[in-house]
């Protein structure tokens, strides 16, 4: 049975009888005292998100999770639906569980999706994402100073600083993690 130091975020135990995701989690050792380890972690029945305190020796129970990568189908009101690629199964995903990852969503576009018990609980994207620049202001000629940025939009509607030569139409490479230009698609 795994104890707190094995904790990793993404984990799902069983705190207080019920299945909870680590969000995040830090190892700490204050001065004279015992080592702990400090994790968030977020209910899978209520989706609340708590600061919980363990000791490092405590031992945890560790629930099994299955992750599958989806594919982004459409949007049903609020909800997202995601299709396995495979069994084109369908699930619905309520927006709070989906989170950011809205900003980098195409139609068709690849997710990893875990399941704990058959419930989704995280959604993430891969590092990096192919989008289409729907609207590209055209750079002030003159300004052709070292590294000139200009804000763009992207086809999920979402706004990035890019290079000047970028137009509208083109496809570009956008980190998911800083949301951030990273070069021509």
């Amino acid at each position: 049975m795994p104890t707190a130091s094995d904790l990793r975020k993404g984990m799902a135990i069983i705190y207080n009888g019920d299945i909870a995701v680590v969000l995040d989690f830090q190892h700490r050792t204050p001065g004279n005292l015992r080592a702990f380890v400090q994790a968030t972690i977020r209910s899978i029945k209520t989706g609340k998100s708590a600061d919980v305190r363990f000791s490092s020796t405590e031992r945890l129970d560790v629930v099994p999770m299955i992750t599958k990568k989806m594919e982004f189908s459409y949007k049903d009101g609020e909800d997202f639906v995601f299709s396995d690629p495979e069994t084109y199964e369908t699930v619905t995903l309520a927006p709070e569980l989906v989170g950011d990852v809205k900003n980098f969503l195409i139609e068709n576009g690849i997710v990893t999706v875990t399941f704990v018990d058959d419930k989704a609980v995280v959604v993430e994207l891969p590092s990096s994402v192919l989008l289409t620049v729907t609207d590209a202001p055209e750079g002030i000629r003159g300004d052709s100073a070292n590294n000139v940025q200009k804000t763009i939009t992207l086809e999920t509607g979402i706004t990035v600083q890019a290079p000047l030569f970028i137009k509208t139409g083109e496809k570009i490479k956008v980190d998911t993690r800083t949301g951030k230009y990273m070069e021509r698609g």
